[in-house]
């Protein structure tokens, strides 16, 4: 295989379940915005919107909003201190999948500059509730948008996660 520093920082990404209490800087949020940002989108509709929050009140009660939806009363953001949501305009043919490489984008930038990161699922069903639609509405989203992800960002708190084998007939090649 090929050597390259994008390519090993891509495969050595691992989903970060245990943060320690520190809040991430402006300039590294902003550095992991920015790759949502390039993220590549159906005919370059741009049409995912981020929505970052680092307001521990807030994270608390989106966490809060996620565990309901799983029917827990744990915290599903494992302590991270910042979660970018990403919401897909659902007017948009490929809205979905846009949003879905936004999050991509932002779990390999956070990796790349030393952040943990993880994609908790069940926004959609977060910002499909009353609660979740009066946040959309506060933030300035319309009914079009759903929720996709919520992506935590955060220092981690311990050793990187081990390799997990790759499943056996992940690829099929066609020559």
């Amino acid at each position: 295989m090929i050597k390259n520093d994008i390519i090993d920082s891509i495969n050595g990404r691992r989903s970060i379940k245990k943060y320690i209490d520190k809040q991430i800087s402006d300039e590294e949020l902003d550095t992991v915005l920015e790759a949502g940002k390039f993220a590549p989108t159906g005919r370059n509709r741009q049409s995912p919107v981020m929505v970052a929050i680092r307001d521990r009140e807030i994270v608390k009660k989106l966490s809060k909003m996620n565990a309901d939806v799983l029917g827990s009363d744990g915290d599903p953001f494992y302590g991270a201190p910042c979660v970018v949501v990403v919401f897909a305009d659902m007017s948009v043919s490929t809205g979905f999948e846009d949003a879905c490489l936004v999050l991509g984008n932002l779990m390999n930038a956070a990796h790349a500059i030393g952040l943990g990161s993880c994609w908790i699922h069940r926004a959609r069903e977060m910002f499909s509730s009353s609660e979740g639609k009066e946040l959309m509405k506060k933030w300035g989203l319309s009914e079009n948008f759903v929720g996709v992800g919520n992506c935590i960002l955060g220092y981690r708190d311990g050793d990187m996660p081990a390799v997990r084998p790759r499943k056996e007939n992940y690829v099929i090649k066609i020559d």
